[in-house]
């Protein structure tokens, strides 16, 4: 059937597909336009709503990016030593609401700065602009999916994206299968979340891979900076 053969894309191809560009526009935008690989900041430009808004988005993004991961890809067998699904799912609501909310603050009000300051707005380019709105979305999305969730509190909509997730990063065939049911906001926050690593390379974004990847490359740095004292 037509639904079955989008479903299984959108849910079985386009993840890897979304990954593949990720990691090839990334490798080759670093490689051929290292210039552009930079977060671009507009503070110089006007300092007012920047600070709030930048700390409040950053704390709860990161929040959630190290939750989804945490939550996503550990094993049932592993976390079932410490807690059952339910209460794993609970820790999640709560947990994702809370970051959830402060991220969505920090958001409204970059949201807000850039499309409405003319001084920021006249100096952005559509990528950065679009970039935004898409993570405003998908946080929204998220959001969204709170209530649901708490519609099954015994964790079985959390199993079946676990089990999703832990199947594509496996590279196991029947991923698509495990989230046929799921209610069709998970859905969308899935494809929109695909699509940010889709257009990953060809955003801003690239500088979050320089946030990481600085304090590893300090740590393994083959010599050291000397300082002197000035005479």
């Amino acid at each position: 059937m037509k639904a079955d053969y989008i479903h299984q894309f959108f849910f079985g191809y386009y993840p890897y597909l979304s990954l593949t560009v990720c990691i090839i526009g990334s490798i080759l935008r670093y490689d051929r336009d290292q210039y552009t690989w930079k977060a671009d900041s507009s503070q110089l430009l006007r300092k007012k709503g920047m600070r709030l808004g930048s700390n409040l988005f950053h704390i709860g993004i990161i929040t959630l990016l190290f939750g989804h991961l945490i939550g996503l890809l550990t094993p049932e067998a592993i976390y079932h030593h410490f807690m059952t699904s339910a209460i794993k799912q609970q820790v999640a609501i709560t947990v994702g609401g809370i970051a959830g909310t402060i991220c969505f603050i920090g958001m409204t009000l970059l949201v807000r700065r850039r499309l409405f300051d003319e001084r920021i707005r006249a100096t952005s380019k559509k990528s950065d602009i679009f970039i935004l709105l898409l993570l405003y979305v998908q946080l929204i999305l998220g959001l969204i999916t709170i209530p649901f969730s708490a519609q099954h509190l015994d964790g079985s909509s959390m199993i079946a994206l676990a089990n999703w997730a832990q199947h594509i990063v496996t590279f196991r065939s029947g991923a698509a299968d495990f989230i046929m049911g799921e209610a069709l906001i998970f859905k969308l926050h899935l494809v929109l979340g695909s699509t940010l690593f889709l257009v990953f390379p060809f955003t801003r974004l690239v500088h979050v891979i320089s946030g990481f990847a600085a304090p590893i490359k300090y740590i393994f740095r083959s010599g050291y900076q000397i300082v002197r004292k000035r005479s």
